[in-house]
């Protein structure tokens, strides 16, 4: 859902229909952070034009804590629209520059990135790669992605 780098951070789970984009976090890791909460993180950011030496000199020595925009975390399994592709990853990946893809994690390993997308060619890469900015839309939470089959023992079915 959000990779361990982000755990530290504040989050919260996404929501159907939601836009989000691609964000490096304080923590130096990349996520996915809505728009609107980036942006009054960012306004926040903003100081008065004249600042005193003292209070330069201070925030040198002890920068203020400024509020990060909360981190979406996504379940596996769901099912997102990416925008404006870079040239650079069609090209690597064989896919346009709008695409479907199913979030995925790619291990259970503690400390290790494992938030990725699955495009519907198969191939995947990590939220990691993923420029900021990249634009990102949540069409559905929850659905099986179609590597994920329902299993079945006897009468009854195994997800």
């Amino acid at each position: 859902m959000c990779d361990y780098s982000l755990h530290g951070l504040p989050n919260r789970l996404a929501t159907e229909g939601e836009e989000l984009v691609a964000h490096r976090f304080s923590t130096g890791a990349i996520g996915l952070t809505s728009p609107a909460e980036l942006c009054r993180a960012t306004n926040a950011k903003i100081k008065p034009e004249k600042i005193s030496f003292w209070a330069r000199l201070t925030a040198l020595i002890l920068p203020p804590a400024f509020p990060e925009p909360p981190a979406v975390c996504i379940p596996p399994g769901a099912r997102l629209r990416m925008m404006d592709v870079p040239a650079s990853l069609q090209k690597e990946l064989g896919v346009g520059a709008e695409e479907c893809v199913s979030f995925t994690q790619t291990t259970a390993m503690p400390n290790t990135y494992h938030d990725a997308i699955r495009f519907e060619n198969g191939r995947q890469i990590l939220l990691q790669v993923l420029k900021e900015g990249q634009r990102v839309r949540v069409l559905s939470l929850g659905e099986f992605g179609s590597d994920l089959q329902p299993e079945r023992i006897g009468s009854e079915t195994l997800v």
